[in-house]
């Protein structure tokens, strides 16, 4: 890179290239969580790939997650929600420029690595809200986590098969001149409502409201965070979430 010789200008060009891709907290949690709406429509059952490329993802609008960082360009986050008479489906699209998984099992601590969450909290008069996470590997972490006065740990689904099963799927997109070099991942994935009991508010219908937040890490450099709603300590800031209103 050519440097433009005036010297305060050389110190913001020096300052551009040496800076990491993460740097500091920009979110603020003092707006009012109710405040944050996002409308889920309905739609027929359909299969995963992991490109969310059905049909039924069209008319559905993207919403971005907002970094607790100044980024990068390239590392835009955005999530779709849609829900049937069965289950949620969820679709994540992470720009991104390295995949920072290793992790090859399913329930192991993925967080550690890149990954996106979701966090349903279906009744706000118990604090009991479900978790899932997934993987660009495409390995899951589903729980449900008691969270009390702000001590929490996930519990594991029992009888986890048929009916109970999610499905998933992830899609890496890479530049088509250089294989080893990374655009973008997605991620898709269905929850069956039968997977959630005992909570209550299970199946939603029409009007029902939960609340609910969605994220991603990544770890090209030390840890990076997004959030559809700001959070004051952790992800599992439950009571800062916002509202999925079926529609």
């Amino acid at each position: 890179m050519k440097l433009i010789t005036t010297s305060r200008l050389n110190c913001v060009c020096l300052l551009s290239i040496l800076l990491p891709i993460y740097m500091y907290p920009q979110l603020s949690p003092d707006t009012n969580p109710r405040d944050s709406i996002i409308k889920v429509t309905k739609s027929a059952d359909f299969k995963i790939t992991g490109k969310g490329n059905d049909a039924s993802w069209k008319n559905v609008q993207w919403i971005t997650l907002t970094p607790h960082q100044v980024m990068q360009p390239g590392y835009e986050t955005q999530v779709k929600i849609l829900y049937s008479d069965t289950g949620i489906y969820c679709l994540f699209r992470c720009g991104d420029t390295k995949i920072t998984a290793t992790l090859k099992e399913d329930f192991l601590d993925l967080y550690n690595e890149d990954v996106v969450e979701v966090f349903f909290w279906t009744d706000e008069t118990i604090p009991i809200y479900f978790e899932y996470e997934l993987s660009p590997l495409n390995y899951e972490l589903p729980i449900l986590v008691p969270n009390i006065k702000g001590g929490f740990i996930g519990w594991r689904p029992w009888h986890y098969e048929g009916s109970r099963k999610t499905r998933h799927g992830t899609f890496i997109t890479k530049e088509k001149s250089n294989t080893d070099s990374v655009v973008s991942w997605t991620a898709e994935f269905f929850i069956p409502f039968s997977l959630l009991n005992p909570l209550t508010n299970v199946p939603p219908q029409k009007g029902t409201r939960w609340r609910a937040n969605f994220y991603r890490l990544d770890y090209d450099r030390g840890q990076a965070r997004w959030s559809w709603r700001p959070i004051r300590k952790n992800f599992h800031d439950y009571e800062r979430f916002g509202i999925l209103l079926f529609d």
